[in-house]
Order: structure tokens, then C-alpha cells, then sequence
């Protein structure tokens, strides 16, 4: 004979006390462990202390042993008789009984009861009424024609009956011989399902004459105590085992069946709204008391609950299942669960007890639903609570790039098209975004200048120096050869040193690109110095008068700066020094001025002042101390070897530089990339290492069209930038945008974003959101009245019926965008705008409140003479919550 299997149950009416039944029923009671209490060893053993978590123990009060062949124990749900059960036996016997008491000192004269059957068989089920508390309902197996389900009054008393069966004859004789017959009650006092089987039962809540049973291994009935002479709601169905009410919606009830769970709503009882599987046989199904919708199954030989959080329950012409969250908790390793029970008042607290009879008091903790705002609030959701955190002023602090990107949007960053420098310039904070939207400005210049081209197809593409020096951007495809060409430095009238510099097509245009367009225009050089020196860069405008073979402008510059007031405080030396080093240059290579130069140029505080010394005392021509200074702009860095490198060498540096600002990020590499595949590795790099993603953006709409622009980084970006904007509420940038990226590029148009969906495939029910070749089926659905007048009645994406309007009752329909074929072939098909667009009257409208809806000139006909919803049973006052209620038609405005 197999073992009792092991359940257990918390007290109704006792925050602290539960009970375990198997062979015997246990009183525990749990209490918090105190500090310094020990609740190991042979002292907790001693003293019936049983760990239950971290925190909990329990302590065994009582043991009853006196009923054998248990099958199923009911506490009585009031406080008083305290600690009375009701145990179904083997025989179908219900006996009450308690804790420590006997029929002599029980006030109540309850306590050794037996409620006896006609004939004797198993009791399946017990369950007390939650609201009459004396009413108590046993479910038991077959018997002949006898009756399955019994409603027992636990306050009858024992009446004779004469008419009994020889069988009862017997029961009561034994009774009577053993002095127990007037604790016995023979007469239930309601008898339901003659000739079947009782497997589950449970009452209704707030129904209270109400019982839900399921029966025969093939029907889940309920029956009203009122009229027993049938069931007022049947469902064929397998899953009779376990029938539970959630105590939260009488109209949601779960049953099983070996491995399966069905989810039922009574209003609609043909089949279940969600069916649940499982890899195991199902041993216990339980609703939480103290949550709305969570369900708790068990299955044997199995150590793992399963929490299923139903979010909702599709009624009526609801076709879609209910959303769920499926939830597993593991409490006791490996060893397999016997049962559960939740705590009828500590929300997500539940005791479980194993095969071997180890105890857990488990409490379930809730996933936190974490939502943070644009604003940089944050509000999340732990149970029934919400938590909101208004935002932090660390949040709002200028350095944060949220903060910046938000600041830049609302003064227009980006979609300055005139000027584009000037979005740079929205950004002083940051000299890498200045360097790049003026890069982007000065390319631009040179296109509309004509000064440079792009070859081949796909419109003009910004092109970076890489590409132009290996001669990718030229005619012929390939790196042109450079011409060697001898410069003189000339300090003094007879101080000439032959430096040698090297031309080429290509590296004009590289040059034009960096800024260094000096060759063919007389003063560029000039303008370009006096610019430096009066932003009071004085140190880069004397370097870049030394690296055009300007000395004689270097050290003008320098003493410039030195009687400038804004160059007060200009590093350690003082640019007048600075300037007498440089009028003392000489190109021999011992001299003493070569040698204390190269020995203080480190220890110039400028980088400018660094390059300059660097440049001038470079004996192998190799610059290498020019070309690494890192304190140099890109720019010049980039014409600096553009002049004085050898062909090879220049691609190989080149090269480097390009990898080394593109595994950085650093967005004075578009110098080098351009916006190329190259350009977008380094906005990628750019926008990991810094979450601007506006500025990643911005910078390659401009590169539309090109094959770059369609770029899956590319499109995620501008479509994480639209939504950041929607977020923001920046209706009117983010409109803007799009009509700046549709200017660049034309054939880029936004999508539609607001249209009337399919209840079934959530598609656009008007064909023109669908896509252009599917013409597939093109007038299934639809009706043809007159050759004006054709109607789709169906969902252009899966043909799904649309939704029936509430006056007509006609499946609501549009054919605004389609377009559609007319019987006449021979008439010319309208492409206009207004043949496209239905009239408003055959528009759809539906009340946000309760959803419903009809063609729109039937439901303004109604509402001019009703306040309430057409619909039956629908006392909704739609009209009355629309903000334009005095919507008239076109017709009715031409009138007036």
C-alpha cells in the first residue's frame, strides 16, 4: 500500500498557524526566529522546532491520530469553533474534529460529528461554504443511482429514518452499539449528480448558493442550491481535477487534467480561454488570495512551482488568449514538492511541504517593473505598489549627455541647412563636434565652389583624405604619383635652407580638405593667420606659418601674441623667447642653437611650440616627432604629411592614423574616413563610447543619398533619434527632421503613423499602408455597388471580417488608398488625393471609453438623439467624454 500523500494548510483565521495531513493531522505554528535563538541540534529537536526559511521556524502544537483513511481535510473557515476540521475518509465518511478536544468539553457539540452517505465510498472532496458557515459540501464517487454530491448543515441533527437501506440499517446499528449514534447525521441537506462521479468541487464567492463540480472525468458543472433539478452551466472537458475560483474574479475558475491546466470564464463556458501545459502530471492548482490573477501549480515528482500571472481573459467575441508571465521558484534544491498552500493573508507568502515531509515557508518575491522616464524620473512596480522617484539633480547636470542632447534638439541641432557650421557651434562645450559639423561645412563649400567632384554614381559623397591620397576620388581610380619639390626656409637674408615638399592633384584636393588651401589662392594663407590670431591662437597660426616655409611670419605672429592681453598667461616661456629661438635657426647640424633646442622642446608647455622646434631640428626628415604630437589638431597633423611625406610613407601614416581614430571614436577622424563604411566604424565606436546618438545621426543624413546612408547602423540611429524626440514630446523637431532628411534625400519619406490596425494581424486595414506588389487577392473582400462605389469588408492582410458597426451591423469598411479596379475598364483610374479618401461619414469612429463603434455618420445620427451607447447592455455616455462632441458632417456645414 502506497503512502498518504502528504498536504498541508494554512489557517483561515490564524495569521501564524497551519496544519500538514497525511496519515496524521499536525498543528504548527510559525514564529520569527529571534536573535540568538538556535534552531538546529538536539535542542530544537527537543524543544519541536522546525526550520522553515532564514528568518521563520515552527514550533509543533498539537498532533491528532485518531482518524484513519484520510482523503481530504477543510478547516472551518471562522475563527470560532477554533481549530475545526472536517476530514473526508476511504468510506465517504466527513467527520469534524479538532485539536486537544473531545465531545465533552466542546461547546458546540460539533467536535466527533460524522456526516454518513447512503452507500459507502471514497470522498474525493471537501469544501465549506465561505459565507454560511454551517454548510459543508462533500464530493464522492459513484454509486448505482445514489447521489455524488452531498450538502451537508453541520448543525442537523440525527433523525431517524425508517425507510433506510439495509446497508444504512448497518451503520447506524454499529453506531448506536458503540454509543455514538446521535453524532451522527444521515439527511445532507441538499443531494446533487445521481449516478456520477465527484472528482473536485469548490464554492462561488459571492454567489453564495452557487457550486462549481466537476464530474464523470468529463464535465465541469455548476449547479444553483436553489434549483437542483439541473445544472445551470455545463462544459465538456477532461480537466475536472483541482476546480478552483479565483477568489479575486468569481468568473475565472482553472481545473486540470493529467498534465494540463485550463483556464475557464463562466460567461463563456464552451471552451477555456488559456490551456496550460506541463512536462509532469499535475498534483495541486491553487489561485493566490492576495493577488489579482496568480496561479500557483505543483507537479509530482517534480521541485518546482510554476506561477502563471494571467493578465487578462478574452470575453465574448474576444479572439485572442489572455497575455501571461510565467514564473518558476525552486525552494527545496532538488527534493520533490508534495504540496503547496498560499497564505490567505500575507500577499506572495506560501508554505510548501516535500514528499519527505520537509517543511518551507516560502515568499515569493515580485519582479520589479522598472520604467525611466525622458525626464530622467524613474517609477517602478513592486506587487500592488508603485514606487515613483522624481528626477535626481545629478540627472540634470550639464555634463550629462541626455541633458545635452536634449538642450541641442530644442534649439534646433542639425537642421541648420544654410550654415551647417553652425550646428558645431551648439555644442562649445565639445571641440570634436564643433570639428566635425565645421568639416562637414567646409565640404560642402568646396562642392558648391566647384573646387571638388565626385566621381561615379549615387550623387556627391563626403569623401575623407584617405580616400582622395590613394586616388579613389580621381579620374583613373589609382594613386597618382607625387612631384618633388624644393622649398627654402629662410630666416634672415642669408639664412636659406632647401626643404623638400611634394605636390600632386590629389594632394591639393587633400589639402582643400584639411583647410590648407594655399597653393593657388595668393592670400588664403593670410586670411587663415589673421583668423587664428584673432580667436588667439597664436601658437598654431605661427606653426602653420613655419610649416607653409613663413618663418619670417612665424616670429610675427609670435611677438603678436606676446603683447597681447589675452596671452598673459601663455605657458613658461614667454612667446618673445619663443620668437628670439626661432630667428636664430640654422640648418647645419652641430651648431649649439640645434642642440639646446632639441634639449628644451620638451619641456614647451604648447604643443604648437613642440611641433615648431620638433620640425625644425628633425635631422632624418622623417617628422615623426611632428607627426606624433597628439596635441595637434587632426587637420593639421593630416597637412602636415600631406606636404612633406614621400607617397609611401603618407599612405602608411595614414592608414595608421585612420585605425587609431576610429578604434577611439574620435570624431576629428572624419577628416581622414569621410562618411564612408569607414566613417560609420567610428561613429559606432563614437556613439558607444559616448550615447550621442544624435550627433552619429545627424552627420550621416547628410551623407544621403549614398549607399552609406542605408546602412542598418545608420537607419538604427536616425530611428532611435526620431523615437528619443517623440519620447521628449518634441512633436515639432522630430517634424522637423524628417522633413530635413527629406530634403537631403527625397526618396526617404517617414512612415505613416497613425492608422486603424486589424484586431487579428495589427496591420493598416487601409491597402495603401500595405505593400506595393502585393496585388495578390487584391479584391477579395471587396463590394462593388456601382463602379464609384467599392467597399473592403475585410482586412487586406489576413482577409480576417472587419469589426460590424453598432447601428447597421455591417462589417465597417474603406477603400480609401486603394484605388480600386473598376468594372469599366476602359475608364482611367483617378490618382488624386480626393479619390483616394473616402468620405468622412464612412470613416471609421469608436468611443475610447468601452470601444465601441460604427461608420461615423450613423453614430453622430445616433448621438444627436441619445446620450448612451447603442450598443445593448452598454450604458457608456461616449458623446458626452468626446472633446468635440458637436461634430457636424460636411454636408450639415454647407448647409449652415
Amino acid at each position: 500500500m502506497s503512502a498518504a500523500r502528504l498536504d498541508v494548510l494554512w489557517s483561515p483565521s490564524h495569521v501564524n498557524q497551519f496544519l500538514t495531513f497525511g496519515t496524521e493531522i499536525s498543528l504548527y505554528k510559525a514564529d520569527k526566529i529571534a536573535r540568538g535563538q538556535v534552531v538546529t541540534g538536539s535542542k530544537a529537536l527537543a524543544q519541536g522546532l522546525v526550520r522553515l526559511s532564514d528568518d521563520t521556524t515552527a514550533t509543533l502544537l498539537s498532533t491528532n491520530t485518531d482518524i484513519q483513511y484520510m482523503k481530504c481535510v477543510a478547516w472551518y473557515p471562522k475563527k470560532e469553533p477554533e481549530f475545526l476540521l472536517a476530514v473526508g475518509q476511504a468510506n465517504g465518511r466527513v467527520v469534524l474534529t479538532s485539536f486537544g478536544q473531545d465531545g465533552a468539553h466542546d461547546q458546540y457539540g460539533l467536535i466527533g460529528k460524522e456526516f454518513v452517505p447512503r452507500h459507502a465510498r471514497q470522498c474525493n472532496s471537501l469544501a465549506w461554504h465561505p459565507n454560511e458557515s454551517n454548510m459543508l459540501a462533500a464530493g464522492l464517487d459513484k454509486y448505482r443511482s445514489d447521489s455524488s454530491v452531498l450538502v451537508w448543515d453541520i448543525n442537523a441533527k440525527y433523525i431517524a429514518d425508517t425507510a433506510n437501506s439495509p446497508d444504512k440499517s448497518r451503520i447506524h446499528r454499529d453506531s448506536v452499539g458503540s454509543g455514538e449514534g446521535p453524532s451522527m447525521v444521515s439527511k445532507p441537506l441538499v443531494e446533487l449528480g445521481a449516478s456520477e462521479t465527484a472528482l473536485s468541487l469548490a464554492w462561488f464567492t459571492h454567489e453564495s448558493k452557487t457550486l462549481l463540480v466537476g464530474m464523470n472525468n468529463k464535465f465541469l458543472k455548476i449547479f444553483d442550491l436553489r434549483d437542483v433539478s439541473r445544472p445551470v452551466n455545463v462544459a465538456l472537458t477532461k480537466a475536472v481535477y483541482g476546480v478552483a475560483i479565483d477568489p479575486h474574479v468569481d468568473t475565472r475558475i482553472a481545473s486540470f487534467v493529467e498534465g494540463q491546466v485550463s483556464i475557464w470564464d463562466t460567461r463563456v463556458f464552451e471552451k477555456p480561454v488559456l490551456t496550460l501545459t506541463e512536462q509532469r502530471h499535475i498534483a495541486k492548482i491553487a489561485w493566490s488570495p492576495t493577488r489579482y490573477g496568480l496561479l500557483g501549480i505543483s507537479c509530482k515528482d517534480s521541485p518546482v512551482v510554476k506561477l502563471y500571472d494571467i493578465q487578462h481573459s478574452g470575453v465574448g467575441g474576444d479572439d485572442y488568449e489572455p497575455a501571461i508571465i510565467e514564473r518558476s521558484v525552486q525552494p527545496c534544491g532538488e527534493e520533490s514538492l508534495s504540496s503547496f498552500a498560499w497564505h490567505p493573508t500575507n500577499e506572495n507568502r506560501m508554505m510548501i511541504i516535500t514528499t519527505k515531509g520537509n517543511l518551507t515557508d516560502l515568499t515569493v518575491f515580485e519582479r520589479i517593473s522598472l520604467a525611466w522616464s525622458p525626464h530622467s524620473s524613474i517609477t517602478w512596480a513592486c506587487g500592488k505598489r508603485l514606487h515613483h522617484l522624481p528626477t535626481h539633480p545629478t540627472c540634470t547636470a550639464n555634463d550629462d549627455i541626455s541633458v545635452k542632447m536634449k538642450r541641442r534638439a530644442r534649439n534646433g541641432y542639425g537642421l541648420q541647412t544654410d550654415q551647417i557650421a553652425r550646428n558645431g557651434d551648439m555644442a562649445p562645450e565639445d571641440s570634436d563636434i564643433r570639428t566635425l559639423w565645421h568639416w562637414l561645412d567646409l565640404v560642402r563649400g568646396l562642392r558648391d565652389e566647384g573646387k571638388i567632384r565626385t566621381v561615379g554614381k549615387g550623387g556627391f559623397k563626403y569623401h575623407g583624405v584617405k580616400a582622395v591620397i590613394k586616388g579613389e576620388t580621381n579620374m583613373a581610380g589609382v594613386c597618382m604619383k607625387s612631384d618633388l619639390h624644393y622649398g627654402t626656409l629662410a630666416a634672415g637674408v642669408d639664412k636659406r635652407t632647401i626643404v623638400h615638399t611634394y605636390r600632386s592633384e590629389d594632394r591639393s584636393r587633400a589639402l582643400q580638405l584639411c583647410g590648407w588651401n594655399f597653393e593657388k589662392e595668393f592670400r588664403a594663407l593670410e586670411d587663415h593667420l589673421e583668423r587664428l590670431e584673432g580667436e588667439g591662437e597664436y601658437e598654431r597660426a605661427a606653426a602653420i606659418a613655419l610649416f607653409n616655409l613663413k618663418i619670417r611670419r612665424a616670429i610675427q605672429t609670435l611677438n603678436k601674441g606676446a603683447t597681447s592681453a589675452a596671452q598673459q598667461d601663455a605657458g613658461d616661456l614667454n612667446l618673445n623667447v619663443v620668437a628670439m629661438a626661432l630667428s636664430g635657426y640654422t640648418d647645419e647640424k652641430n651648431t649649439l642653437w640645434r642642440e639646446m633646442c632639441g634639449s628644451l622642446r620638451t619641456q614647451l608647455g604648447h604643443p604648437y611650440l613642440r611641433a615648431m622646434f620638433a620640425f625644425l631640428t628633425e635631422e632624418a626628415e622623417g617628422f615623426e616627432d611632428v607627426l606624433n604630437e597628439s596635441g595637434l589638431f587632426i587637420q593639421d597633423r593630416v597637412a602636415f604629411a600631406c606636404t612633406f611625406l614621400p607617397d609611401a610613407r603618407l599612405v602608411e601614416y595614414l592608414d595608421e592614423l585612420t585605425c587609431e581614430m576610429v578604434e577611439k571614436g574620435n570624431l576629428e577622424g572624419i577628416l581622414l574616413t569621410g562618411l564612408t563604411k569607414d566613417g560609420i566604424d567610428l561613429l559606432e565606436n563614437y556613439v558607444n563610447r559616448t550615447a550621442d546618438v544624435q550627433t552619429a545621426c545627424l552627420a550621416m543624413v547628410q551623407a544621403c543619398p549614398s549607399d552609406v546612408s542605408k546602412d542598418a547602423r545608420v537607419q538604427q540611429w536616425i530611428d532611435s533619434y526620431r523615437s528619443l524626440l517623440d519620447s521628449w514630446r518634441f512633436w515639432h523637431q522630430r517634424a522637423q527632421f524628417d522633413v530635413h532628411r527629406n530634403q537631403i534625400d527625397p526618396a526617404v519619406k517617414p512612415p505613416q503613423q497613425v492608422f486603424v490596425s486589424c484586431n487579428f494581424c495589427g496591420k493598416s486595414v487601409s491597402s495603401n499602408m500595405l505593400a506595393s506588389g502585393r496585388t495578390r487577392g487584391r479584391h477579395v473582400g471587396m463590394r462593388y455597388g456601382s463602379p464609384q462605389k467599392s467597399k473592403i469588408s475585410s482586412c487586406p492582410g489576413c482577409r480576417k471580417p472587419l469589426p460590424r458597426c453598432a447601428l447597421c451591423l455591417m462589417n465597417m469598411g474603406t477603400a480609401s488608398g486603394t484605388n480600386a479596379a473598376k468594372p469599366n475598364k476602359e475608364e482611367k483610374q483617378d490618382f488624386t488625393k480626393e479619390a483616394k479618401q473616402n468620405k468622412f461619414g464612412s470613416w471609421f469612429t469608436w468611443c475610447q471609453s468601452c470601444r465601441h463603434g460604427g461608420h461615423a455618420n450613423h453614430m453622430m445620427e445616433w448621438f444627436r438623439d441619445h446620450t448612451e451607447c447603442p450598443v445593448t447592455a452598454c450604458h457608456c455616455k461616449c458623446m458626452s467624454l468626446d472633446s468635440v462632441g458637436t461634430v457636424t458632417t460636411a454636408e450639415e456645414s454647407t448647409v449652415k
